[in-house]
């Protein structure tokens, strides 16, 4: 199993932070690097517990899906997402959001394991640990621009 931990500050309000990170509408924007779109489940707004969205993305070349539960909601402190279709053998993504002085610390820890086997675990180490924690830092320097200009304004 990999574990990818981030952690990234930003000069917002903790509530402003856990939901623009469920939001199904800027997920799309901040991801359209990988034409990512929804095609079930939730389809816009925040997402909730026991709530699902499945998500169709161009990755490595090719278009995958992914289907996704929330399983954990504590608003607004924390939520978990965890794959209940798509490409991996294992997938949970827990968001954690902390008040600190500045804003709000926010921390992603991301678990999953790929089939394969061995390959697999190559495959992982030479590649998709780094795609998958780039996919992630991108998507949280969004959110952190994103917050940040408004509280500006």
């Amino acid at each position: 199993m990999t574990t990818i931990y981030l952690e990234t500050e930003i000069k917002a309000p903790s509530h402003q932070v856990f939901d623009l990170s469920r939001s199904i509408d800027f997920h799309i924007i901040s991801a359209k690097k990988t034409k990512e779109k929804v095609i079930a489940g939730r389809t816009s707004g925040l997402i909730g517990l026991k709530e699902t969205v499945t998500w169709k993305g161009k990755h490595f070349g090719v278009y995958l899906t992914h289907k996704s539960l929330i399983t954990a909601f504590e608003y607004p402190n924390n939520f978990t997402d965890e794959m209940v279709k798509g490409y991996f053998v294992y997938f949970k993504h827990q968001h954690h959001f902390y008040k600190i002085k500045s804003g709000t610390k926010m921390v992603d820890k991301l678990q999953y394991k790929i089939p394969l086997g061995f390959l697999g675990k190559l495959l992982d180490v030479f590649f998709l640990k780094k795609y998958l924690t780039k996919f992630l830092v991108s998507r949280n320097h969004a959110i952190q621009l994103h917050l940040e200009n408004i509280t500006k304004q």
